[in-house]
């Protein structure tokens, strides 16, 4: 072998598996980023012209945002009583503990537990059901249905959809943490003696309004994302019944991923 000759692996050797394998999940990911970035810009386009379907919206925000209160109210209230339970061992041991109770919990629900638990329940229960209506749309033809009578897909399908996500994950936070919070001020009288004053005193105190903050738009961010993975995947659905179902599992595969990725980095720039 000369030496100007490249160095590569033969074909069929680990190695090359490796690198093809490599290769086409690494194409297979700019392929969904950026087809989500295509669909984005086109949702974009039409919300700046106020093309969206009004009742469409409505009859979306209530299947996803009322029908996801009790699941969000039975998760929030174990959640706080959690984070609670779990500091319990703690409080016990350092003295004059307890009046930072309500900052502990309050500190890890608004800024992480609260927003990152809600956007998992949502992603499954609103996203997933999302993708499954837009994939039985595509492969049953309603979709080019909607083009041949002059509707605009987008507009009709999409945006209220994607709206609706959005909206329903930021109210379902706020609802979610005020609920967590309550359940860990009386889950803390009943396991460790201190009074729902005395955990809203250090939860009012020790906090700030940027904890908040921190919380909702991660609430948003995340919304966005489950937003777009779930009309992306619903869209680009093949394969008929079997197909649907492979949409819904690659939108929760995603839109998970997605949801830590984002959380890291709001994380990391917000401190």
């Amino acid at each position: 072998m000369s030496a100007a000759q490249p160095l590569e692996a033969p074909r069929g050797s680990i190695v090359y598996n490796m690198l093809a394998s490599l290769g086409a999940s690494t194409m297979g990911i700019l392929e969904v980023v950026g087809g989500m970035a295509l669909l984005l810009v086109r949702i974009l386009s039409r919300l700046v012209r106020l093309q969206l379907d009004l009742p469409e919206f409505k009859r979306n925000l209530y299947k996803m945002a009322v029908k996801s209160l009790p699941i969000v109210f039975v998760v929030a209230l174990f959640t706080g009583a959690i984070v609670v339970i779990q500091a319990a061992p703690l409080i016990k041991r350092i003295s004059g503990a307890e009046s930072l109770l309500g900052w502990g919990a309050g500190f890890g629900v608004l800024r992480e537990i609260g927003p990152l638990l809600t956007a998992l329940m949502i992603s499954g229960r609103v996203g997933a059901n999302n993708t499954a209506e837009l994939g039985t749309m595509v492969v049953t033809d309603q979709i080019d249905a909607l083009r041949a009578l002059a509707i605009d897909p987008i507009s009709f399908l999409i945006v209220p959809r994607f709206l609706g996500i959005i909206i329903t994950l930021f109210a379902m936070v706020i609802y979610a943490d005020a609920l967590a919070l309550v359940g860990a001020a009386y889950t803390g009288q009943g396991f460790l003696n201190v009074t729902p004053r005395t955990f809203y005193d250090g939860l009012t105190t020790l906090l700030h309004f940027s904890d908040v903050a921190n919380g909702l738009i991660k609430a948003v961010v995340f919304g966005l994302m489950i937003a777009l993975s779930s009309c992306h995947f619903g869209l680009a659905t093949t394969g008929g019944a079997p197909g649907v179902g492979r949409a819904v599992n690659a939108m929760v595969v995603a839109a998970a991923a997605s949801i830590f990725v984002v959380d890291f980095l709001v994380s990391f720039v917000m401190g």
